[in-house]
């Protein structure tokens, strides 16, 4: 499976939570960046991750946790996220597991994030499920 700049992902070879998340994700927002966009508070932010609307990891040493870019479109949580990561935290995965799984090139084609982003969740839901149970 290929990550951005043709690098090859294996989901074999380690923990979804041994993954380079800076070299998944290509864009990454704090949380008070997330609240602008989304038109909400920070506090409110903090709900939605705790809740699984939203994820957020620390990308890097010292960066303090932050939100991909990608869950955000045209000032709302891209539709189908909050449930695909309510299955993945029901299946055990952490946030940045489950980072790590919607930035890795899956072959659906593409990244789970992307299909997500242009509506075509169910095979993304479908393979959630069963990867998480």
């Amino acid at each position: 499976m290929a990550r951005p700049g043709g690098t090859m992902v294996d989901m074999n070879d380690g923990p979804l939570a041994q993954a380079d998340l800076d070299a998944l994700v290509p864009t990454w927002i704090d949380w008070a960046g997330a609240a602008s966009q989304l038109g909400v508070s920070v506090s409110r932010v903090r709900t939605m991750i705790r809740e699984h609307q939203l994820a957020a990891a620390v990308p890097r040493p010292g960066a303090g946790q932050q939100v991909p870019a990608d869950f955000i479109q045209d000032g709302e949580v891209v539709k189908g996220l909050p449930g695909l990561l309510t299955v993945l935290h029901d299946g055990g995965y952490d946030d940045r597991e489950c980072i790590a799984w919607l930035f890795t090139d899956l072959e659906l084609p593409g990244r789970p994030i992307d299909a997500l982003r242009e509506n075509r969740g169910s095979e993304v839901k479908r393979r959630a499920q069963s990867m998480a149970f």
